[in-house]
């Protein structure tokens, strides 16, 4: 049981689709500005010369007409300029981390710097006593 179907029927049926596709699209162009229509037949007619190609130089004529490199490697340029964007992420989480840091660091000093000018003696912020004195004082306000 083969279901194989010969190319030659394929390739009719493709060639059909695609002058039903043409005149289609042909009857559409008339309502178009000239330079507009000069241009989709342009490109109407690279896509039927590149359809017209192997697949192996279909991607190279892809290639040199978009001026890209399609290759994974690329150009020492192309991949500099991958890696900036990384460099530009990585050194604005360290300067927000230092910032962090600092900013942390001045309200701790800010702190201390009560807790030691201030009426009451640093030993009294850990008796348990005084706690309850400040929470049955602010409790009675």
């Amino acid at each position: 049981m083969n279901t194989k179907v010969p190319t030659s029927t394929s390739s009719t049926a493709e060639d059909q689709f695609g002058q039903r596709v043409i005149a289609r699209l042909s009857a559409g162009n008339r309502e178009l500005p000239h330079d507009i229509g000069e241009r989709l037949r342009v490109a109407r007619a690279q896509a039927v010369a590149a359809r017209k190609l192997p697949p192996q130089l279909r991607t190279a004529t892809v290639a040199v007409q978009s001026g890209h490199t399609l290759t994974m490697g690329g150009s020492w340029w192309t991949r500099i300029g991958s890696v900036v964007p990384l460099i530009a992420l990585v050194a604005g989480l360290i300067a927000i981390s230092a910032m962090q840091e600092d900013d942390r660091a001045s309200e701790l000093a800010e702190v201390d710097s009560a807790l030691l000018t201030g009426d009451l003696p640093p030993a009294a912020y850990t008796d348990p006593g005084f706690a309850q004195f400040l929470k049955a004082d602010s409790a009675s306000d």
